[in-house]
């Protein structure tokens, strides 16, 4: 049955009170710094009932035209099961045009996302926990303002579509380490506050031993702090993440739609991500 006295308007500022109580009805940890960050760097819809009061949420984030990622796309507890949650999917994939479209998948999104063409690409794994007290590894270091164009001329790389936007604005609130090869930088990870205290990513290198050292680089100055990383199932991060007391506490499935494999394999790999909803 479909919701006939809701309506779907685009998401403006005054609608984040109403997106920040879905979050929390559905066990979400983001605050409002983290709602507006997204939505900073989105377009969205908001499903608003006939008392004015938000019933579903969904955000767009493009990055140019090379694609972008369907996110936060929540639905009232008490009003799902009557195609407002395909209403808001319809709305966004209108508006995206004929950009790629990627997203993390919850076990309850699935059957919709793949009727709607979508096809998994992959698994993702959150890993969570409080850092203990580990050494620093001695070949990272803060990354420099000069460092940015490099930092994001690797996450291009790794991710396949322009996110300098999303790399400045993650040095506005956050910050970068970088591991350098003969003087040039060559893998980079980000942290920033998020949630229950601070999450790592995106953290892109071309080796296993590289990223290790990138999220050490952040565990070792935030002994006893609130850490969390979220990491594709066959990067191999996630086990090594939790023998450093990061247990692994869910996940999503990565999806797409197209499924586009790339002609050429990159030289980096993204070995956690910004986070769920951002790739």
């Amino acid at each position: 049955m479909q919701i006939v006295d809701t309506a779907i308007v685009s998401f403006r500022p005054e609608h984040l009170d109403g997106a920040l109580r879905l979050s929390r009805q559905a066990g979400w940890p983001h605050r409002m710094d983290d709602w507006r960050l997204v939505l900073a760097l989105s377009e969205g819809f908001v499903a608003v009932n006939g008392t004015g009061e938000v019933a579903g949420t969904i955000l767009l984030t493009p990055y140019g035209q090379d694609c972008a990622t369907i996110n936060m796309v929540i639905v009232d507890e008490g009003m799902r099961g009557r195609g407002l949650g395909r209403r808001l999917m319809d709305a966004a994939m209108a508006h995206a045009g004929d950009r790629p479209l990627r997203l993390v998948a919850t076990a309850e999104g699935l059957p919709l996302y793949e009727r709607l063409g979508f096809r998994e690409t992959g698994t993702i794994v959150q890993q969570q926990g409080i850092a203990g007290s580990i050494a620093a590894p001695e070949h990272t270091q803060a990354a420099t303002a000069r460092d940015l164009p490099t930092i994001a001329s690797l996450d291009r790389q790794a991710y396949g579509a322009d996110r300098a936007d999303l790399m400045r604005r993650l040095a506005e609130i956050g910050e970068f380490a970088v591991i350098r090869h003969d003087g040039q930088v060559s893998a980079f990870a980000a942290i920033r506050p998020f949630g229950r205290g601070e999450v790592i990513g995106p953290a892109v290198a071309s080796n296993l031993d590289d990223a290790r050292a990138l999220v050490l680089h952040f565990m070792s100055r935030r002994q006893g702090a609130f850490l969390r990383v979220d990491t594709g199932a066959g990067t191999g991060l996630a086990p090594w993440l939790a023998d450093q007391g990061l247990a692994h506490v869910g996940g999503g499935i990565a999806m797409a739609r197209p499924a586009i494999i790339p002609a050429v394999a990159p030289t980096v790999t993204t070995f956690a991500l910004a986070n769920q909803a951002l790739g």
